[in-house]
């Protein structure tokens, strides 16, 4: 398998999550296969996986670490560091997104104003967060804080 046909399979593998997040929210296989944590749990495996290849299995780039722009970039300069970083975003974009979903419904905050911060939690990942957390305050279904508010 190469790390193209890899990379595809990861962006597909998230699409159903995302319709029925979207599309079936209330179904029970949405609360089976998305909230269950089945989708965070499979991908951190992968992340894992190529995370492990990319700093001890000799296939990350020469020079990558942590500690400046230039390291950083490094981690980025291999098609494992990529699909490492790629999956990362997937994770925990789909993992805010399926947090958002039930906040949503304990709090009584309306569906169709949820799809757009989905979809945009789905795209780019802080700014559907931060819709979200902006229309729950203005709606009157939550503050800033993102327990829930004592009674």
């Amino acid at each position: 398998m190469t790390f193209e046909m890899l990379f595809s399979l990861i962006n597909l593998s998230v699409l159903p999550a995302w319709a029925l997040l979207i599309l079936a929210p209330r179904w029970s296989g949405t609360r089976a296969l998305v909230h269950s944590m089945l989708y965070p749990l499979m991908l951190g495996l992968l992340y894992a996986v190529c995370l492990g290849l990319a700093v001890f299995g000799g296939m990350g780039a020469e020079g990558g670490g942590f500690n400046s722009i230039a390291q950083v970039r490094a981690l980025f300069a291999s098609d494992i560091g990529i699909i490492t970083g790629w999956a990362h975003y997937l994770v925990f974009d789909l993992f805010v997104g399926a947090w958002e979903a039930r906040d949503a419904k304990r709090r009584g905050f309306s569906h169709w104003l949820l799809i757009p911060c989905l979809l945009l939690t789905f795209m780019a990942g802080p700014f559907g967060l931060l819709l979200y957390v902006v229309l729950r305050k203005v709606t009157g279904k939550g503050g800033w804080a993102l327990e829930a508010q004592a009674k």
